[in-house]
């Protein structure tokens, strides 16, 4: 019964129970800084507040140097990307017959003969020509009204927890809170998570829950700088090509690269829409682009950060993302990975060693001695 109380209790404050894990996730890794802070005799309290509230404020300034371009870009994203869409659109129905119509729900129209195809196809390129002056006073047409609804409707569904101001300044209160707490004695909610163990089952507990720290802290590591790099990246690769908004792209792309597999493709789509606002050549560049700087993130940047790291298999990792999507929106996506690594170290370092005999976690003695030297 009290366990059964103990899961409702926790399904109905999800939200709060994965902005904690968020704020542990910052906790663990803050605490690799707090430990050198340490050796130089300074406070781990205050070493942790240090460290997070410098983190912040550097995000802060960052936020507000770079706030008025992104604003304004944002706001042409908003503005262009049902055009880049459309006209996505009218090059794929020239050539297949309305590819975005099918997946929106559009009936396909009947294919016409090769004479009324080149008219239709004259037609279509006066009236885009005539797009821009016309737009204010022209009905939008059933495609961007079918595309606006369904943003709308992923928006809602993604993004619940932005819908009050409030509620996000308490759910990043409650990370830095959190992380601040965590950051200055790990030791002491280890120790408090050891006493719900027996004591013959003690060591083995401690050692599962050391590694889980230290393949989290590791993992939140890499990808705090795969987001800088990829969002540098992605924004100048943009500006080079003459893409439209490309702060605000190269933004989005950093963002959702904390979230791995799903994230990037997230990116590169309205990227690549925004390219065909131009020409479809365009768009190409930019596919290739973004298929080239995620091939240089994953195969040279990851490894080089994450030596050892986390070993997930790629469909597990896409399913648990998808799960977690379904039953929390997109907080339970940001936090799908960790919490998978999470349970796999258990199952890993109990079962698959300990019953089946293999060894599969990594070996960190490499990594132990580059740090001690």
């Amino acid at each position: 019964m009290f366990v059964w109380l103990s899961f409702k209790l926790l399904w109905l404050a999800n939200e709060l129970v994965l902005v904690a894990f968020i704020g542990m996730l910052f906790g663990l890794a803050v605490s690799a800084g707090v430990d050198r802070l340490e050796k130089r005799r300074v406070p781990r309290g205050l070493g942790a507040a240090f460290i997070v509230i410098s983190f912040f404020a550097a995000m802060y300034g960052l936020g507000a140097l770079i706030a008025p371009t992104v604003t304004e870009q944002a706001g042409v994203l908003k503005q262009r990307l049902p055009d880049a869409v459309e006209r996505v659109e009218q090059w794929f129905e020239q050539r297949h017959g309305g590819v975005f119509g099918a997946i929106l729900g559009e009936s396909p129209e009947p294919r016409s003969t090769v004479a009324d195809s080149a008219a239709q196809a004259a037609a279509r390129a006066a009236a885009v020509a005539r797009a821009d002056s016309a737009a204010q006073v022209a009905p939008e047409s059933p495609l961007r009204e079918r595309l606006a609804a369904q943003l709308s409707g992923v928006t809602r569904y993604l993004f619940p927890f932005l819908s009050s101001t409030l509620a996000v300044l308490a759910g990043l209160a409650i990370i830095l809170f959190v992380a601040i707490y965590v950051a200055a004695d790990t030791q002491l909610y280890h120790r408090g998570l050891m006493h719900l163990f027996p004591h013959r089952s003690r060591p083995i507990a401690g050692e599962v829950l050391s590694e889980i720290a230290t393949q989290l802290r590791r993992w939140l590591t890499t990808q705090l700088i795969a987001m800088v790099v990829i969002g540098v990246v992605s924004t100048v690769v943009l500006l080079i090509l003459d893409v439209k908004a490309a702060f605000a792209l190269g933004l989005l792309a950093g963002l959702l690269e904390f979230i791995p597999t799903v994230g990037p493709i997230l990116s590169a789509v309205p990227a690549i829409a925004m390219g065909f606002l131009d020409s479809p050549e365009k768009a190409l560049y930019v596919t290739i682009a973004y298929i080239a700087i995620q091939q240089l993130e994953g195969h040279i940047l990851i490894p080089l950060l994450m030596k050892g790291g986390m070993d997930l298999p790629p469909v597990l990792t896409i399913l648990a993302q998808a799960l977690m999507a379904l039953l929390f929106g997109f907080l339970g996506l940001m936090v799908a990975v960790p919490m998978l690594a999470t349970v796999m170290v258990p199952v890993k370092m109990l079962y698959v060693e300990r019953v089946v005999g293999d060894d599969v976690m990594p070996d960190d003695d490499d990594e132990e001695d580059d740090d001690d030297g």
